[in-house]
């Protein structure tokens, strides 16, 4: 079984843009916005190497579908290291099949820091769980999810390097952050995590 899988259904935002080169290989980034069942849109980052769109045109507006893998990286900013998020195309295709699921997680890894547990003020219970996915050449990428209600109950106590399959979708999600006096909206990507199961 394949350890790290997204497909991602949606429409294209913006333009493709460069973002960084690799052992010669080039890649480029844009944006995906992809629906809920509730209305509400995730706009998600995704990345794609020059050689898949040699043989893929893509262009603001157009409908896809992709399939690849999450994959996480640290970016310098702020005096500090940030993870991002992003989803790697592996294949894409124009599409418009309204019956498929549009965005479709799962993943097998490894719980690699102690869960954080808390309750909103309306008592709605979630637990943070970072976990970790080994890929090729002694790599792993650290995923962040999120898990609600009784699955967030069942993960709170989960120890470091418990093993778990997890099945759900990435959304985004702003949030606030203070700067000194002042406040910037920024944007957090995470798994939604619709099922999670302790591998033994």
């Amino acid at each position: 079984m394949e350890n790290n899988f997204i497909s991602l259904q949606g429409k294209v935002e913006g333009d493709v843009e460069y973002s960084h080169s690799v052992l010669d290989e080039d890649f480029y980034t844009f944006k995906l916005n992809v629906s809920r069942l509730s209305g509400v849109v995730d706009t998600l980052p995704v990345t794609v190497s020059k050689k898949l769109l040699e043989n893929t045109r893509i262009s603001d507006g157009d409908e896809i579908s992709l399939t690849g893998q999450l994959r996480s990286y640290n970016k310098y900013q702020e005096n500090k290291t940030k993870l991002i998020l992003t989803a790697f195309a592996k294949s894409i295709e124009q599409s418009e099949d309204e019956d498929a699921n549009p965005n479709n997680v799962l993943l097998n890894g490894f719980v690699c820091k102690a869960p954080t547990y808390r309750k909103t003020p309306f008592g709605r219970e979630i637990t943070d769980v970072i976990i970790a996915v080994n890929r090729a050449f002694n790599r792993s990428d650290y995923i962040p999810t999120i898990c609600w209600g009784k699955n967030a109950v069942l993960c709170r106590d989960l120890p470091v390097g418990t093993n778990v399959l997890i099945k759900g979708r990435l959304q985004s999600r702003e949030y606030t952050k203070r700067l000194g006096e002042d406040f910037e909206i920024r944007t957090a990507y995470e798994v939604s995590v619709g099922e999670i199961e302790e591998i033994s």
